[in-house]
């Protein structure tokens, strides 16, 4: 059963050697709707938080100029937030560490205006003139949001007590909502838009660690409709990610986990419960106009299929920055927006298969990049 919250999981993470070179970010994402126009806009909030006992006094950016040639490492509490569509931008707001207020479990950041908990995040962020170094675009936008996370993927062994305390993973994930509602508005450069939890198609994870993976994959939504009768599943959701993962200095072959949650029933392809082994293929490409996914997933009872396309156009360029300064993520497609099918199947005695769910996909989230090319990484 993964559809366990923890509160532990999404609690801060950055103690031991994770103080100084270490990232811990929630994640929050949606879909609202223009109050005048009531046309659907997707939107991301993200606390990121890099580095704390480096310079706790300080906002030291890895990607200025000055820091990187004195050796400068990243630190910093970042409020990064953005939208997806025809207009899309990411918007970076900076605290030093010692301005922000951290209860770690269960998590509470309050930096000024911007706070978050489990059941509430709100704040503004407003950038003009942004340096190269802020990695942001120029905009505004305030939020205040009330959370219900509603479907969980606890993703496991990962994740358990000793691997945290051992530091074992490069990049760790855990989502307390794969699923989440959220109810409130959001003032995007001047316009308003409203979120209703039924139709907010939210999800909330989050992320923390040494450095990033790479390739990184993600993919999720919870708007699923039954394509042949055309019934919306409103207890369903999925939930896929990974990449290269790394344990004890040692890479694994490139692998994702996934949970898939249909109408109450759990399906889980995870690499880490060795007694249920699982088989994943994936790949990601594009074209002029588009990014694709194609995810295909198996274990000894199911076999998944899973198709998603995302217009580039809608899409972000995602930034960040890693522990060590680096930035090597300069070509992360990051989307709100993405489309596709999914087709479950049973399988059966002598190798056969029975489709018992063919599933049109929307308002997925989705991201795929690959770090610069490097000797080491292949």
């Amino acid at each position: 059963m993964f559809n366990k919250k923890s509160y532990k999981k999404n609690a801060y993470m950055l103690n031991g050697s994770f103080k100084k070179k270490g990232y811990d970010w929630w994640w929050h994402s949606f879909t609202a709707y223009n109050h005048e126009t009531k046309e659907a806009k997707a939107f991301y909030i993200e606390f990121f938080i890099i580095n704390p006992g480096l310079y706790p006094d300080k906002i030291i950016l890895g990607q200025d100029k000055e820091n990187i040639k004195n050796g400068l490492r990243p630190s910093y509490l970042m409020i990064n937030v953005g939208t997806w569509g025809n207009v899309h931008k990411q918007l970076h707001r900076f605290f030093p560490i010692n301005n922000v207020s951290i209860n770690k479990c269960p998590i509470e950041i309050k930096a000024d205006d911007c706070y978050l908990s489990e059941t509430e995040i709100k704040g503004s962020v407003d950038v003009k003139n942004p340096t190269p170094a802020m990695m942001s675009d120029e905009g505004s936008m305030s939020w205040n949001l009330k959370i219900k996370k509603d479907i969980a993927w606890n993703v496991g062994y990962g994740t358990s007590s000793i691997f945290r305390f051992l530091k074992a993973f490069e990049m760790y994930w855990h989502s307390n909502g794969m699923k989440t509602l959220y109810e409130g508005e959001i003032i995007f450069d001047g316009i308003k838009y409203d979120v209703v939890p039924d139709i907010s198609y939210g999800y909330s994870d989050k992320n923390w660690g040494s450095d990033f993976t790479s390739p990184w994959v993600w993919l999720s939504s919870c708007h699923m409709i039954r394509k042949e009768t055309k019934e919306e599943l409103h207890n369903s959701v999925f939930d896929i990610g990974g990449g290269r993962p790394k344990a004890f200095g040692i890479k694994f072959h490139r692998k994702l986990l996934a949970a898939y949650y249909i109408e109450g029933k759990e399906i889980e392809m995870n690499f880490s419960k060795f007694l249920h082994p699982c088989k994943t293929v994936f790949s990601s490409t594009n074209d002029e106009y588009n990014v694709y996914w194609d995810v295909v997933q198996e274990n000894r009872k199911y076999k998944i299929i899973t198709h998603i396309s995302c217009k580039q156009s809608d899409m972000l360029l995602i930034n960040y920055e890693a522990p060590n300064g680096s930035k090597r993520h300069n070509h992360l497609w990051n989307g709100g927006n993405g489309v596709g099918e999914m087709k479950i199947f049973r399988k059966g005695k002598k190798n056969s298969e029975t489709l018992i769910e063919d599933l049109e996909l929307y308002n997925v989230g989705c991201e795929y990049g690959e770090f610069c090319p490097n000797v080491n990484d292949i």
